[in-house]
């Protein structure tokens, strides 16, 4: 069997993780997992898959999850999250938002593979995680359906093992939903409520991510980290809007042909990816009834009703920290809007403004990626509370 550590055992990327391995039963040993607060949820995993390791979002919740899991050890705190990101052969990482970075890293300099569903800490530290990516026996595999995908055809072509294979990359196309506004004008998005935000029409997420999709900022992320993952410029990244979710990305070649991964939206393949890579599980999530499938559309996406995307476009071109600017100023704008505290068409005129006072640091460490979070974190909050 392969060890493996789950952090963020709770989320759905977590709970989704756990199917994957109840349906490769004896394929994986669950040695490690973690997660925030849903000590209920993380108990009754833990007596199903008995891990060695369990590890807790904050100290006191440490004794009343020990006391009802005796023989397993329970701890809390960056160290603990550092030891169970380096107890199993894969790591998956599915912590929402900036919190999972010391998870990533943890995992890549331990020489780990890394099933990485927490796109926020590649793009924030991106050059810190490309360092810790050298560390021998190191492996990232993308859990997000797009890179998943983008990972499948450029593996189909041989580009990760041939001598001339990125020369033969054109371009990179990168397909979303739409989300739940797909079709509203700007105006007509004025007055839309959580609620609304939150109903996607194709996948069941966690709530920050439901929100970014429907922003497009989730989009504009996944173009960043793109960027990171596969060493391809922004000139060469592109975003279709394609509301079926069938194709899950697309890599255009020198030569005109395009290669696309297509299946029926279902987290569990990119995951099941990740896990049995360079091999695939048996159990065919996703399949598609090609009896049944109609149509594909595709269509541009509408930057004005959607600004998220042009900014996130924009803070990657400026390289260095500016992801993790606009990412820590996002993640404050979305929080606000789920505690009501600003309407949706805010969240793209904070990141704007925080984004305007970049001064051009470099990432040339943790220390300074983190400095960087912690003053746009702050710099959105003060436009939260002046503008709104």
């Amino acid at each position: 069997m392969i060890s493996l550590s789950l952090l963020g055992s709770t989320g759905s990327i977590g709970v989704q993780t756990l199917d994957v391995v109840r349906a490769g039963i004896g394929a994986w040993d669950v040695v490690a997992l973690g997660a925030g607060r849903s000590v209920g949820q993380l108990v009754s995993q833990a007596r199903e898959f008995c891990p060695r390791l369990v590890v807790v979002g904050s100290a006191d919740l440490v004794s009343e999850v020990q006391d009802a899991l005796p023989g397993v050890c329970v701890a809390s705190g960056p160290s603990a999250l550092a030891e169970a990101s380096a107890m199993g052969e894969v790591v998956v990482n599915g912590v929402v938002g900036f919190a999972g970075l010391p998870v990533t890293l943890a995992a890549l300099e331990a020489g780990r593979r890394l099933a990485l569903a927490n796109k926020e800490s590649l793009i924030a530290a991106g050059p810190v995680v490309q360092r810790a990516r050298l560390t021998p026996g190191a492996e990232l595999l993308p859990v997000d359906s797009e890179h998943c995908a983008v990972h499948q055809c450029l593996r189909a072509n041989d580009v990760f093992t041939s001598e001339f294979g990125r020369e033969r990359v054109n371009r990179i196309v990168l397909t979303a939903s739409g989300g739940p506004f797909r079709g509203r004008t700007l105006q007509e998005l004025a007055d839309v409520t959580v609620a609304d935000a939150l109903a996607h029409p194709t996948w069941s997420m966690g709530p920050k991510i439901t929100v970014d999709s429907s922003t497009l900022m989730n989009k504009g992320l996944e173009v960043i980290e793109a960027n990171e993952l596969f060493g391809v410029g922004y000139d060469r990244i592109d975003v279709v809007v394609h509301p079926q979710s069938v194709v899950h990305s697309m890599v255009e070649y020198t030569d005109g042909a395009t290669i696309a991964q297509l299946s029926l939206p279902d987290m569990r393949l990119c995951i099941g990816y990740a896990l049995a890579y360079p091999d695939r599980i048996a159990t065919p999530f996703g399949r598609i009834d090609w009896k049944e499938l109609r149509r594909l559309d595709f269509e541009p996406p509408d930057t004005e009703a959607f600004p998220c995307l042009d900014l996130a476009y924009a803070a990657g071109r400026m390289g260095e920290t500016a992801p993790a600017l606009l990412n820590a100023a996002n993640e404050v704008a979305v929080q606000a809007f789920l505690d009501e505290r600003i309407r949706w068409t805010a969240i793209p005129e904070i990141l704007e403004k925080v984004l305007g006072d970049h001064d051009d640091t470099e990432a040339d460490s943790l220390e300074a990626v983190m400095e960087v979070d912690a003053r746009a974190r702050a710099a959105a909050e003060q436009v939260v509370i002046r503008s709104f």
